[in-house]
């Protein structure tokens, strides 16, 4: 049975993602920065018969908390870094507070570096390992600079450079792993209504989630390295940078 590591999956898409992982016969560690929400997730899943699921106590900005999740765990097939936060709206360039962008690099970015480098090891002992860094349509750089691109007036000062940083990381994640059994991919699952956003998103939970799983369980002659966003490039799926 294959396993798989899910930050952030105490609701919204982490949770669902994590429903639809354990329905294809996975094991889920369910993360939760909250030890309580956590276990209410995971308690919701075996009551839909999901038995499969065991929460895990992660907080992706501490680095005893990464280091305490580590060994709990003793085999990883999957890492989905997918814990991220907004740091708020509007973001301008001028007036966000520095410290602000610092938070939502910690989490976006530096979290999500410090988990991987922590659970690389148990990564590295499966034949198909799989990292997926849940980004944003809003990371890509060559879109934010095309005035035709229908998010093009959405450039937040804190979140925007975080996952266009995110993406960076990715890229050289993927080339220093590109002659081993690892895909690693950065996916956006789209502008989905959650609580993130107010619920202002148009897309549904079930389908973000399935872009994660997609990206979750591909198989051995499936692409790494790459940006997924339905968003910016529905025909294809691969957004540019």
């Amino acid at each position: 049975m294959k396993t798989v590591l899910i930050t952030g999956a105490n609701k919204s898409i982490g949770l669902e993602t994590a429903r639809q992982l354990l329905q294809k016969g996975y094991y889920v560690y369910l993360g939760s920065r909250d030890t309580q929400k956590g276990l209410q997730a995971a308690n919701q899943l075996k009551s839909e018969g999901l038995e499969n699921v065991e929460p895990i106590t992660i907080d992706v900005n501490d680095p005893i908390s990464i280091k305490a999740a580590r060994q709990q765990i003793k085999t990883l097939d999957v890492l989905i870094n997918n814990a991220g936060i907004s740091g708020g709206m509007p973001q301008t360039p001028l007036d966000t507070d520095v410290n602000t962008i610092r938070q939502v690099f910690e989490t976006n970015l530096f979290g999500v570096i410090e988990t991987t480098q922590t659970f690389i090891d148990l990564l590295k002992q499966s034949p198909e390992p799989r990292i997926v860094n849940v980004t944003s349509g809003l990371g890509s750089l060559t879109m934010h600079n095309n005035p035709a691109w229908k998010y093009y007036k959405f450039k937040g000062a804190a979140y925007v450079p975080s996952k266009a940083a995110l993406n960076a990381y990715t890229i050289v994640l993927a080339y220093e792993l590109r002659d081993t059994p690892f895909k690693v991919n950065a996916v956006d699952p789209g502008f989905t209504a959650t609580d993130f956003n107010h619920h202002q998103g148009t897309g549904t939970i079930p389908d973000a989630a399935a872009r994660l799983v997609k990206a979750a369980t591909l198989s051995p002659d499936g692409p790494t390295g790459q940006f997924f966003s339905d968003d910016n490039a529905p025909d294809t799926g691969i957004s540019p940078w």
